[in-house]
């Protein structure tokens, strides 16, 4: 077998699991119901990648929750934190109020925070992103079709989980579950920090 046999069957493996970990997250219907009894949550475990062994980020494309088209590649020269996340995931819930702190704590100094919605109805993820007060843009994903692009290098493989991309616009780090703001706006700070 040719070595790009094997990555390409390695990246369809992993596409899979990846598919196999986000159906087990919730229910079959968008609006997530009894999802919180079935969904998969990480740890908190982070995995930074050193600056030499960074690969691009996909060419990720789609349309914010506010029917506004959104690109990955629009925010180069920023860091981007690429938050997973859906209403019905109690741990996305108690990380939200981080989140929106970080983003209006850092957003002067490089740093892009975004979310990413999956697996949740619009009505829900609008009344989410009210009560929370989000101010950063939210990408509308519902089938996971944007988180799908990341399998062959970090994908998110839990709900909440966070996709760090560096100002290069390479693949950075993965936080699996809820962050630690501590953590996270270390990180964050240390990747904006960078040289080019």
């Amino acid at each position: 077998m040719s070595y790009g046999g094997g990555r390409r069957i390695a990246a369809v493996m992993a596409a899979a699991a990846l598919c196999l970990g986000l159906a087990s997250c919730g229910t079959t219907g968008a609006s997530g119901g009894d999802s919180q009894a079935r969904f998969v949550s990480g740890n908190g475990n982070v995995t930074l990648v050193p600056v030499d062994q960074r690969k691009p980020a996909p060419a990720a494309t789609g349309e914010l929750i506010t029917g506004q088209p959104w690109s990955l590649a629009a925010d180069k020269g920023k860091v981007v934190a690429l938050n997973v996340w859906a209403s019905w995931c109690a741990p996305c819930r108690a990380e939200a109020p981080t989140l929106q702190k970080l983003n209006e704590d850092l957003s002067g100094h490089g740093v892009v925070m975004t979310g990413l919605v999956t697996r949740d109805s619009k009505a829900s993820a609008e009344a989410f992103i009210r009560r929370f007060g989000l101010t950063y843009p939210n990408v509308w994903d519902p089938t996971g079709s944007v988180q799908l692009l990341f399998s062959g290098d970090l994908p998110p493989a839990a709900i909440p989980s966070t996709l760090l991309v560096d100002r290069q616009g390479r693949v950075a780090g993965r936080i699996i579950g809820a962050v630690d703001r501590a953590e996270l706006r270390k990180i964050l700070t240390e990747l904006a920090a960078e040289k080019s």
